[in-house]
């Protein structure tokens, strides 16, 4: 049998982007992905009602516009083309105020009164030096090229949410935003490092905005594959790979899958010791997942939100802190933290004429059977009145359905894993080199890995490096 230079197992956007980084150096390259479709966490599907395009999990991509790898490659050649909502993030309030997060920060700064000069001394430096700071902040977490710089991040970046809100906010509404921010994190807000990820997506909304891909998420993987293909890489769809012995002669192997996954199809080739921390790995909360195909625009108090391609829902610190901290003990909070996207407000093309879909989901505990429909209706009811009769027809999934339509996300966590420091840094386990496994020609390549959860394609990028090097001899 001939042998390819490398297999991919898994077709999301870290396994693509492994598999283009591999394919740029000549090399051959197959990438197998056991369902019908490619995509991982970037499927659109018809879910509610013929002609409603509704993205599975992700929806709206900052990380993906501010990935050092994914942001170079042309894939508006292929197909794929950003829309950019006026209003990045928008956070009502039950008084019918919102905050409204735009790309502009000076706009946005004006609206948190006497914080106004706090907010902007925190991120002037960090969205002035964003193309370097995103280099580190991607990067394999374990050296860094611009130390000062990240040494300024990072002495905001290990509080915790409430402490660093605490101690630079007076203003409850400038408070309540920046939990918007880093309650994405699915984590606790009095932890310590939960901070760094409100960070990051509050300097990439200045810096860089909060965009949508026309047409659905969908295209982002399948311009990536297009383009993969065009260098020559094949793909091979339904072939649900159960055993390491399956695969295809390959001088490099990578793994686009979580570790329990790949204990189970690696079984006896790892060490049993290095096997034993795979099936300890973390996995965090999972999430409430619901699509909505709807008559018109969600009626918000506040008219703004309609500008907004991303909306918090949850109102103030206070109570998002509570929602957050709850699911970690294992309860079902009555008003949970909810993250929505109204795409259809920007790209008419994926509904029906004058109709929208709605894409929402709350965070739950790991592996929840709960149905939480009416929590997330509730609290959109709770900012724009009358959304309830607006519904045409819903879909929704628990956190266990969740697993169940993508392997990756065990429990419904669709992070790869707990974002806790300690995973940040020893993402599957740690090690300097956190993509090699312990098995001749063996990697993982997914959010698993540094630099963690969303759709940047960095992990397969540093995997694919990483192989590069060790199985290649090609250095970048």
């Amino acid at each position: 049998m001939s042998t390819l230079d490398a297999v991919i197992v898994g077709s999301g956007p870290n396994g693509l982007s492994a598999g283009i980084l591999l394919a740029q150096k000549g090399l051959s390259v197959q990438i197998i992905e056991a369902e019908d479709t490619i995509g991982g966490g970037t499927r659109t599907k018809e879910l509610t009602e013929p002609g409603f395009l509704h993205d599975v999990c992700s929806a709206v991509h900052p990380t993906a516009v501010a990935s050092p790898f994914l942001s170079k490659l042309e894939l508006k050649k292929y197909g794929l083309e950003w829309v950019y909502p006026e209003v990045a993030a928008a956070h009502p309030f039950d008084s019918g105020n919102a905050i409204l997060g735009y790309q502009d920060l000076e706009k946005t700064s004006e609206q948190f009164g006497k914080d106004s000069k706090f907010y902007k001394r925190l991120f002037s430096e960090f969205i002035d030096h964003w193309d370097a700071l995103r280099h580190d902040l991607f990067g394999t977490l374990r050296s860094v090229q611009n130390p000062l710089l990240m040494a300024s991040f990072g002495w905001y970046g290990w509080l915790s949410a409430k402490d660093l809100t605490s101690s630079l906010f007076k203003n409850p509404e400038t408070k309540a935003f920046f939990a918007g921010m880093a309650a994405h994190s699915i984590l606790p807000l009095e932890k310590l490092f939960s901070s760094s990820f409100g960070l990051v997506l509050t300097t990439s909304m200045h810096a860089v905005g909060w965009p949508i891909a026309k047409g659905g998420s969908a295209k982002i993987t399948h311009a990536m594959a297009k383009y993969f293909e065009s260098l020559g890489g094949s793909i091979e769809i339904g072939n649900r790979i159960k055993s390491f012995k399956e695969l295809p002669n390959a001088r490099a192997v990578l793994f686009d899958l979580t570790p329990h996954q790949i204990a189970k199809i690696c079984d006896q080739t790892l060490p049993s010791d290095f096997r034993k921390k795979l099936e300890n790995y973390e996995y965090g909360p999972g999430v409430f997942k619901m699509d909505f195909a709807v008559s018109e625009p969600i009626p918000w108090k506040n008219e703004e939100c309609k500008k907004a391609g991303t909306v918090h829902l949850g109102g103030t610190f206070e109570e998002l802190a509570h929602s957050e901290r709850e699911i970690w003990k294992g309860n079902h909070p009555e008003k949970p933290y909810v993250l929505l996207s109204q795409p259809t407000l920007f790209d008419a093309s994926r509904a029906p004429n004058g109709k929208h879909v709605v894409w929402a989901y709350c965070h739950v505990p790991n592996s929840s059977e709960k149905d939480c429909s009416e929590e997330i209706i509730n609290q959109i009811e709770r900012y724009a009145p009358g959304f309830r009769d607006t519904i045409i027809a819903t879909h929704s999934m628990n956190a266990v359905q969740m697993n169940t339509y993508n392997e990756n996300y065990v429990g419904g966590d669709i992070n790869g894993g707990a974002q806790s420091f300690k995973q940040l840094i020893g993402r599957p386990v740690l090690k300097w080199d956190p993509y090699k496994l312990p098995h001749k020609g063996f990697y993982i390549c997914s959010s698993s890995t540094p630099p963690g959860g969303g759709v940047h394609g960095m992990c397969g990028f540093h995997a694919a490096k990483s192989a590069l090097k060790n199985e290649f001899g090609i250095t970048l």
